[in-house]
């Protein structure tokens, strides 16, 4: 009895040895999947580094340089010139202000028009495969062609002798003398048609994975198709509305094609067209920096603002 409870409190340390082993090895392995990882993100980093990161000091640097007297046209020296901020911020704020106002517009426009486009491919049409890809392409079809030749076609669209116009004059909804084109109306047409993919897709990519048990549930429970909506498809498709909104409302705020070809006047001048004008035409390289510098903050804080305020866990 008293050799087999000897033999019962024996340790075991074979067996511990081997699990100390194994338990070493799985660290190892670990380590070198970690180190591994870091390798795989190195490419991303350094791209960003060299074309962003970089690029966005430089373009910092610019903004403060100042131009010598009797200086040629484009020759600037490296300084502390901050006063360009002040300058082209008096002189430009409206133009600033006018492009937020376009770009918030145009987005809320596009999220009207492409979250039904999205929910009618992703969740009524889930069972017409077909239907569905010709609709997804459709969506995407623009992509294949140029940014200009599609905002010209909204010039010709919306031109005086254009068909938008002659129905709007028939029923007498545009004064006779009354026109389409180089108003504000034009662009925003022009930004919401050409950012609406950006929009959709998305939407529709975060509708695509909604389980449809959820909205039948809402159904069962005698819930309204709008109460359904409010309560289960709308909260489960903000992360695809958030994204859809910054990858419009953000190149909208910086676009200046739809601006010049659509607008081309006072009244639409967006930054982007100011900031092209005073890079290639006036050839003031700090003022330009100064205001693309100022829109990039400006965009960051309101990016910021809204995914504090609105986002969720997914994108935070």
């Amino acid at each position: 009895m008293s050799v087999q409870a000897t033999a019962d409190k024996t340790p075991a340390p074979d067996k511990r040895r081997g699990g100390s082993e194994r338990g070493s090895g799985e660290v190892k392995e670990e380590r070198r999947r970690g180190r591994m990882g870091y390798w795989l993100i190195l490419p991303g980093f350094l791209f960003l580094l060299l074309f962003f990161v970089l690029p966005v000091f430089s373009l910092l640097a610019t903004s403060l340089y100042a131009k010598p007297p009797g200086a040629d046209i484009g020759q600037f020296v490296p300084a502390l010139e901050f006063n360009n901020y002040v300058r082209m911020l008096g002189s430009y704020w409206p133009e600033l202000l006018r492009s937020f106002g376009f770009a918030l517009i145009a987005t809320a426009a596009a999220l009207a028009i492409g979250y039904p486009m999205a929910y009618l491919i992703a969740v009524r049409l889930r069972n017409h495969a077909l239907l569905r890809g010709i609709l997804l392409v459709l969506i995407i079809a623009p992509f294949f062609t140029s940014f200009i030749l599609r905002t010209q076609a909204w010039k010709q669209i919306l031109a005086d002798e254009g068909p938008v116009v002659s129905v709007l004059r028939t029923f007498a909804l545009l004064p006779e003398d009354g026109r389409l084109t180089a108003t504000a109306f034009a662009v925003v047409c022009g930004l919401t048609y050409n950012f609406l993919p950006f929009m959709a897709l998305p939407i529709y990519a975060n509708l695509e994975r909604l389980d449809i048990r959820l909205i039948e549930a809402g159904n069962d429970l005698y819930a309204s198709g709008f109460t359904t909506f409010r309560t289960v498809t709308l909260p489960l498709s903000m992360p695809g509305v958030i994204a859809g909104t910054l990858l419009t409302f953000i190149p909208a705020t910086g676009d200046y094609i739809n601006a010049a070809l659509l607008g081309n006047n006072r009244d639409t001048t967006m930054i982007g067209q100011v900031i092209d004008s005073r890079f290639f035409r006036v050839v003031d390289y700090p003022g330009a920096s100064a205001l693309s510098f100022v829109l990039m903050l400006a965009i960051l804080a309101l990016v910021f603002i809204y995914v504090r305020r609105f986002g969720t866990k997914e994108l935070l």
